[in-house]
């Protein structure tokens, strides 16, 4: 038989301890996961390359989660080779040098076209569909999201969780549904995950990063390597960022 699989959310690794704690001592884990964190150096940013390789199910995201949304800057072609700007009605336009060959050398973006043959522009400012008046609130919803879903749901859900990011989680949730769409086992196993967010503290010296607890159960109707699983425990650090006045996830990166 294969051996057990774990949450398909989660990188393959020994889970930690599923005996109950009582809220107290889940709060002094908790607290103690946040300053030795904090303290070792080694947690990815929002843009790290640290995401949940799966053993097969859901969110099998590799490093390609780190890719960066928005603006693609596929430019257009130089006028003749060599960069000038095209007129527009006779004005605002660059004329080439007669005998130069080139237009605006002195100018680095134009210089970089030349290069290129690409047009660089500035990446679209992402708006999420809605906020959190809060940072904790903001992390706990998604969380709780997160980590509650079946193989039916799943891929709706990391659709709309990614609408309601912005940065690396955006861009880490919008590959795992692409992923989750073509995951024929996942939906013949019938896999499911749900799971209680335990608790949620703000990372030391970084006001806008949180270690989020959690407890979860992977099981599957028709899939025999996921019978018998206990719930887990696992630990994520969240990066909220300020979008118009309220909170949204910026950065999602699971630590086991």
């Amino acid at each position: 038989m294969r051996p057990p699989r774990r949450n398909p959310f989660r990188r393959a690794a020994a889970s930690v301890s599923a005996a109950p704690a009582a809220p107290i001592r889940v709060a002094i884990l908790t607290a103690s996961l946040a300053l030795a964190l904090a303290g070792c150096g080694g947690l990815a940013g929002p843009s790290g390359r640290g995401t949940r390789p799966s053993s097969g199910g859901a969110g099998r995201t590799g490093a390609a989660a780190s890719a960066a949304t928005g603006g693609t800057g596929a430019g257009a072609a130089g006028n003749g080779g060599i960069g000038a700007s095209a007129a527009t009605g006779g004005t605002g336009a660059s004329a080439a040098t007669p005998g130069t060959g080139t237009a605006g050398a002195g100018d680095p973006t134009v210089a970089r076209a030349n290069r290129t043959h690409e047009v660089p522009t500035p990446a679209r400012a992402q708006r999420p569909t809605r906020g959190w008046p809060t940072p904790e609130a903001a992390v706990r919803a998604f969380a709780a999201a997160y980590v509650n879903w079946t193989a039916t749901t799943v891929g709706p859900r990391l659709r709309a969780l990614a609408r309601e990011s912005v940065g690396q989680a955006r861009a880490m949730l919008q590959l795992q549904a692409g992923e989750v769409a073509a995951d024929r086992e996942l939906r013949r196993g019938r896999i499911a995950n749900a799971g209680a967010v335990e608790a949620v503290a703000r990372l030391p010296g970084a006001p806008d990063r949180y270690v989020v607890v959690t407890r979860e159960r992977t099981t599957a109707a028709d899939d025999a390597a996921y019978r018998g699983l206990a719930p887990a425990w696992h630990v994520s650090v969240a990066t909220v960022e300020r979008v118009g006045g309220r909170w949204a996830l910026s950065g999602w990166q699971p630590e086991n």
